[in-house]
């Protein structure tokens, strides 16, 4: 196993230019997004040790789902202006589950910072590989953009019975220019927190015809595309790598979590409890015909209410309830408190995660105005958004130009993107951020007055796409009856005007 060099951390190779901290950092907000926590530890009534789980709200996990739902949806539409190019990239996406997969991982990335995505060539096929923040590793870059990173790949194998790690490290190196180096190396490891021995890459049969490096040359940008989180990373300045919700708010998401699983206890530990005295136990009244019991009422073996106790001073038994009230009000009104704030910390609106009870009952008009803060952190993140997915498309595209990529030799692309630049279009539905009866109002009173396209009217309020639109278009030009019955602007709005001054 002596082949090659040896890595305890995957910032100890002299390509990788971060911080091991950024490491650590994602690992951590990975816990936090996991809803993972150490066990609680306490004391009980005996004075002895105790260890157990903590109640939750996994409050991270529930601001990344909303976030992640509102950015990206199934609604998003990708096209390009070359339609072959439209056709085969939208193939791509769809063979991809892209729509799906990407809001999963825009899920993970908010909580963590960011996330890539590789296209790569396997089997004729242009494939997504999709890769989390804890496997995406940048080398030499600037903070504006990341050009090479490495992507690292873990698998476990058992040896002798013992488990082992393999980490399989693809080095992508792009020179700023139109070449990337690819190089691939294989480390194997016994202990789960180190990358290991650098191992020969036949080691693993998956890895057995993977190449030790390859070179890809004519290329504009790199073949993997990486999401950053808005925002500057205020942890490491000088890391190109976003920063996650988690960051800067750990103290109130403890916080959160904190008076949860005080509530939960209290809850449970404040069941009904009755202090009796031991004898009354005991009844001397037997019942007749009560073998099982030899004549003597019992409680039932479920019955955990009563709890027996000594005699008074006085030696008179005792029955003394000993529930207290649980503090409902109290602790529900400190978990929304925290709730409000961390909402406050990462940009949702108030009453997104928080409970607001009179939500129900607003307006359309309304609840897009109570959603203006989410809104506006939503148009920062889709700003990331369209910059990975446009750079996604021309990753897939300039792949799909080299024909030695591909096993029959032949390329399905044929482009010359540094002279002829892709024009990608994005649309994103706006959902409930968008009084839908408002807009079509408007949106109606612009075009009769002529200053909106009768397409872009039909796109915008039915969701038409551009082909669609027009065979709408067609379909109203050819049922428009004589123009004579018509005002100009209703038939202006139908395409048949014919100039005249109707009344």
């Amino acid at each position: 196993m002596g082949f090659g060099k040896s890595l305890a951390n995957i910032t100890d190779d002299p390509r990788v230019n971060l911080p091991a901290s950024e490491i650590l950092r994602i690992r951590e907000d990975l816990d936090y997004y996991a809803d993972v926590f150490d066990n609680i530890k306490f004391f009980n009534t005996l004075n002895q040790q105790q260890s157990r789980k903590p109640s939750t709200l996994s409050i991270t996990h529930q601001a990344a789902r909303k976030l992640a739902s509102v950015i990206f949806n199934e609604q998003v539409t990708v096209s390009v202006a070359d339609e072959p190019i439209d056709d085969f990239v939208n193939q791509v996406l769809t063979d991809n589950l892209f729509n799906l997969k990407y809001e999963e991982y825009l899920e993970t990335a908010i909580a963590t910072g960011g996330f890539a995505i590789r296209p790569y060539v396997d089997n004729n096929e242009v494939k997504l590989a999709w890769v989390r923040a804890d496997q995406f590793v940048p080398l030499q870059s600037n903070t504006n953009d990341v050009q090479s990173a490495v992507i690292v790949n873990r698998t476990t194998r058992s040896e002798n019975n013992k488990m082992v790690w393999y980490s399989l490290l693809e080095f992508h190196e792009f020179d700023g220019l139109n070449t990337e180096t690819i190089t691939n190396e294989l480390y194997r490891s016994e202990d789960v927190g180190e990358i290991g021995q650098q191992v020969n890459l036949t080691t693993l049969d998956n890895y057995a015809n993977l190449p030790e490096q390859v070179v890809i040359s004519d290329i504009v940008r790199p073949t993997f595309a990486y999401f950053k989180t808005p925002g500057k990373n205020n942890k490491s300045i000088e890391s190109p790598l976003g920063i996650g919700i988690v960051e800067n708010n750990k103290n109130v998401i403890n916080a959160i979590n904190t008076a949860q699983d005080q509530f939960y206890r209290e809850v449970k530990l404040g069941k009904r409890r009755i202090a009796i005295d031991g004898s009354l136990m005991k009844p001397s009244a037997a019942h007749s015909n009560d073998d099982m019991n030899q004549g003597y009422p019992v409680f039932d073996a479920d019955d955990d209410v009563f709890i027996q106790v000594g005699k008074t001073k006085d030696g008179k038994p005792i029955i003394e309830d000993l529930t207290n009230d649980i503090r409902v009000n109290q602790y529900s009104d400190a978990i929304q408190l925290f709730i409000r704030e961390f909402e406050n910390n990462i940009g949702l609106s108030q009453g997104t995660l928080s409970t607001d009870a009179t939500k129900s009952t607003k307006t359309a008009t309304e609840v897009v105005s109570d959603n203006s803060d989410t809104y506006r952190t939503r148009s920062s993140y889709i700003t990331q958004v369209e910059k990975q997915i446009k750079e996604l498309i021309i990753s897939i595209v300039q792949l799909a130009t080299k024909s030695e990529l591909f096993d029959n030799g032949k390329a399905p692309l044929t482009i010359d993107l540094v002279n002829q630049p892709l024009d990608i279009n994005l649309h994103f539905d706006d959902g409930v951020f968008v009084d839908k009866d408002k807009q079509l109002e408007e949106d109606l009173k612009v075009a009769m007055a002529g200053f909106m396209p009768k397409k872009q009217f039909l796109k915008r309020n039915y969701g038409l796409s551009d082909d669609d639109a027009d065979d709408w278009l067609k379909e109203l030009q050819a049922e428009a009856p004589d123009n004579d019955n018509m005002t100009s602007q209703q038939a202006n709005l139908l395409g048949g005007n014919d100039g005249g001054d109707d009344e």
